[in-house]
């Protein structure tokens, strides 16, 4: 089982599933019929990277049944609670154990397959409904901007060409909102207003929309990317999309993350500054003034209380702080 547990899907061994799904010939025509259905389920229920990644640990899963001369339809709660121990005692090539996210990540594939199944009627029983998920490391994002370097980020966009207009509307829009950067690449025209000042994410992850409230210095940058730049990008093909590339091409993530760090390197901002990082730094910024943890819940679209709790945990810098103020020999 060494190497068993890859983080692409291209590279399992043995027999890698080919990509788009298209690997009929070795699982049996049954079991290709209800991964078809249920890939079809994740596109209608799931944000749009969720669907591939549970489909990418479900062709894990075959793989390590086809070892075994199993079907899926055969497959019983102590296969489960081996394919786990299998996944706790694979090793990276250099001897290291995988990470327990991706051991959630594969377990919770599979436990999403069943249910799915399950509540078809394609099963008569959830051989994974006592399976445990392991518990997931809580830890503290990597980097955080600080308030200073965010605006110095957003203020390093100066320019009026359409491009410049459009960059300062996407980074005023992560700041305001936290948004996922797949949440901000599918936004349409129809749906920001700014003069309420609200912006709809449409099935954003889980599959739930929400509304969430834009600042002022997010409305008025939208607004002059509609008005001034916009027009020059959309091109021929009249796309919805919010935000465009050349030629009203929608952007993808791998866009978007370059622009972010783009400015964020023309700003003298030495840290790693992803989409992501707006996200973070959004949050840690909304508790250090005081808002309510479950204001934020709402405002990132967090499922869960204890994904948004992981931003409570104190800084050095607040420690240190606290440590010059009120220890004895602090000062």
């Amino acid at each position: 089982m060494a190497g068993f547990l890859p983080s692409r899907v291209n590279d399992i061994t043995p027999n890698p599933p080919p990509r788009h799904g298209s690997q009929r010939g070795s699982i049996s025509a049954k079991t290709a019929r209800l991964l078809k259905l249920y890939a079809e389920d994740l596109r209608a229920r799931c944000a749009e990277r969720t669907g591939p990644h549970y489909v990418a640990g479900v062709h894990v899963f075959l793989a390590w049944l086809k070892e075994r001369g199993l079907d899926l339809h055969e497959v019983r709660a102590e296969d489960v609670m081996a394919y786990q121990a299998d996944l706790y005692a694979a090793r990276k090539k250099d001897g290291k154990p995988y990470a327990t996210s991706s051991h959630y990540s594969r377990l919770m594939a599979i436990k999403n397959l069943f249910r799915f199944l399950h509540r078809r009627g394609y099963v008569l029983t959830n051989p994974t409904t006592n399976v445990p998920l392991p518990q997931r490391e809580k830890r503290i994002p990597r980097t955080i901007l600080s308030q200073e370097e965010a605006r110095r980020i957003l203020d390093a966009v100066t320019g009026k060409r359409p491009r410049e207009l459009r960059d300062r509307a996407i980074l005023e829009t992560f700041y305001a909102t936290g948004i996922r950067a797949g949440e901000l690449a599918s936004l349409k025209v129809e749906d920001v207003d700014t003069e309420e000042r609200v912006l709809r994410v449409v099935l954003g992850k889980g599959g739930k929309d929400r509304n969430v409230p834009l600042t002022t210095a997010a409305a008025e940058a939208i607004e002059a990317y509609l008005a001034q730049g916009r027009r020059s990008l959309v091109g021929l093909g009249g796309s919805r999309f919010l935000f465009l590339g050349v030629k009203g091409v929608k952007l993808d993530r791998a866009r978007l993350n370059r622009i972010v760090h783009e400015w964020a390197r023309a700003a003298g901002v030495k840290k790693n500054v992803t989409c992501h990082t707006f996200r973070h730094s959004v949050a840690t910024h909304l508790l250090k003034g005081h808002a309510d943890i479950r204001h934020i819940q709402a405002l990132l679209g967090h499922a869960s209380l204890s994904t948004t709790e992981r931003y409570t945990r104190v800084e050095i810098s607040d420690l240190r702080a606290v440590l010059r103020r009120a220890h004895p020999r602090g000062r």
